[in-house]
């Protein structure tokens, strides 16, 4: 199965490859997003608080992840999921776009945090604790998102379903991603995350084991 997970991994970067104005898109999203919030909130006086450059980040974040996840399974038209079907294992391809979309949204989830830390300044004061939270975050994103795309290919690729299906599952780690920056922006000792970094890493646990099993009677249909 990992022969099948590697193979399928790089044909999406292939993919991704030759359809580098998607990813450039998104990249001009985020960088322009930073750049209008720095414009906008006064960043240029200095007089941006902490608890905004926090909230700021990841709803830009959040929202350059759903632009890079929503397309896992809209861009593959119908032969294409019919030659996979016969080539690979359901739970091979959702583990794929899985690790695939962690990549990606950890990317850009760092390329945001240069962009932030040039332009809007870096308030934060463990980094360790921050980049690992960035990790949790990212792979909850696209576990969740992923899983949801999948469902809303089966009907129709509707982006009204994707959004109401993702936000019960994109609201906790929303914020429980947002709680432990706040603490490493604070320089709190890492015991004090402790508890919300576990609690991050099982609704991550919970989305992916949840989407490795359903997976399979969905791609079925």
């Amino acid at each position: 199965m990992w022969k099948e997970i590697s193979v399928l991994i790089s044909k999406e970067v292939t993919l991704e490859w030759r359809q580098k104005f998607a990813l450039n898109g998104i990249l001009l999203y985020v960088v322009s997003a930073v750049f209008i919030t720095y414009l906008s909130v006064g960043a240029r006086e200095g007089n941006i608080s902490e608890p905004t450059w926090n909230a700021l980040y990841w709803i830009i974040i959040l929202f350059s992840a759903v632009n890079a996840v929503a397309k896992s399974f809209v861009q593959e038209h119908q032969g294409r999921q019919l030659y996979y079907y016969m080539i690979a294992s359901p739970e091979s391809i959702i583990l794929s776009k899985i690790i695939y979309n962690t990549g990606l949204t950890l990317i850009l989830a760092l390329l945001g945090y240069g962009v932030f830390s040039v332009i809007l300044g870096n308030p934060v004061q463990d980094q360790g604790l921050f980049i690992l939270n960035l990790v949790l975050g990212a792979l909850g994103f696209s576990a969740s998102l992923t899983m949801v795309s999948g469902i809303a290919s089966k009907a129709g690729n509707n982006a009204t379903l994707m959004a109401i299906l993702s936000f019960p599952v994109i609201i906790p780690i929303l914020l429980m991603a947002i709680r432990i920056s706040k603490n490493a922006m604070d320089g709190l000792d890492w015991s004090v995350s402790m508890d919300y970094l576990f609690t991050l890493l099982a609704i991550n646990a919970i989305v992916a084991v949840t989407g490795y099993i359903l997976f399979p009677y969905l791609w079925r249909s």
